[in-house]
């Protein structure tokens, strides 16, 4: 039997699954991400990475969309080697396909260019 805490709304609904039951649940959204949690669990990672050409020393990233959960430290020790150049905007992809999952890690906050 495994407990977790729904984290899809503010209910913060306990969790239970015991092999294909579950349980503790107050919407669909709460049973869809215990079925997810149970088989498939995954998670966001936000972060910053270096930045050189711009007033800011670090900007803002986030991955495109949440990652396993078994690979969130291989996937964020990726960003203390990154230096990205600016400028860079909103969106810009600056690691494509973290560890072969189609998932990218993209700029959160858009920095442009020092002028000098």
């Amino acid at each position: 039997m495994s407990e977790f805490t729904c984290v899809v709304c503010p209910w913060g609904c306990s969790l239970m699954v015991d092999g294909e039951k579950i349980s503790g649940y107050s919407c669909m959204r709460g049973f869809r991400y215990a079925q997810r949690e149970n088989t498939d669990p995954r998670r966001d990672i936000s972060g910053t990475v270096r930045i050189r050409g711009s007033s800011f020393n670090v900007i803002p990233v986030k991955t495109s969309e949440p990652i396993p959960k078994d690979l969130m430290l291989e996937a964020a020790a990726l960003l203390f080697k990154t230096v990205v150049h600016a400028p860079v905007k909103t969106g810009d992809v600056i690691i494509p396909d973290i560890l072969n999952t189609g998932i990218d890690f993209v700029v959160a906050r858009s920095a442009p260019a020092i002028h000098t």
